[in-house]
């Protein structure tokens, strides 16, 4: 490689411009919201519900929303439904699974497998994850998101209900209070 001095220049340019591209590239977002956990830790914290229109415009100033799910459990009743239409209004999938009663009376219907499976699927699409949960089995998640799929990851939780090991695996945690309570 005698010449291989003539193309030192040409690689620095092709570094420089590829970093360039990569900085000035638009953040690709996708929001995952565990409704159950974050509707409890809010009423049962603030005694308020969470604003899920200000948490949108807020996340929009960081980015393009490329995927937003909401996971619920679904109880078909009408105050249930016009909740469902209304985060459909602001652009989330509504994701629904049946309510469950067991017959000792207690309830089943948690949407961790499946907000894993989505988050796991889009990571390659994405630049940023924004997971609204404090449940700290999402915790192996974040980090598999972080190392494999160089991913960001964003919690918003209650701070007095969110599990330690999820706010330590993500990059940035956002207490939910006031500014995002109706």
């Amino acid at each position: 490689m005698e010449n291989s001095s003539h193309f030192y220049p040409l690689y620095l340019s092709c570094k420089g411009l590829y970093k360039q591209i990569r900085e000035n590239r638009v953040n690709r977002i996708a929001i995952l919201v565990d409704v159950q956990n974050i509707y409890y830790t809010c009423r049962d914290t603030y005694k308020r519900q969470f604003n899920y229109r200000k948490l949108w415009q807020k996340i929009q100033q960081q980015g393009d929303i490329i995927a937003a799910t909401a996971y619920a459990i679904n109880r078909g009743d009408d105050q249930q439904i016009k909740f469902q239409d209304a985060l459909k209004h602001i652009g989330f999938e509504i994701k629904l699974k049946p309510y469950i009663q067991r017959k000792d009376g207690s309830a089943k219907g948690d949407w961790d497998v499946g907000i894993t499976i989505d988050a796991l699927e889009i990571a390659s699409e994405v630049d940023t994850v924004i997971l609204l949960s404090g449940d700290g089995d999402f915790d192996l998640l974040l980090h598999k998101l972080r190392t494999k799929y160089q991913c960001n990851t964003d919690v918003y939780g209650v701070p007095a209900l969110t599990a330690n090991s999820l706010i330590e695996a993500c990059n940035h945690f956002h207490a939910i209070n006031d500014d995002l309570l109706i």
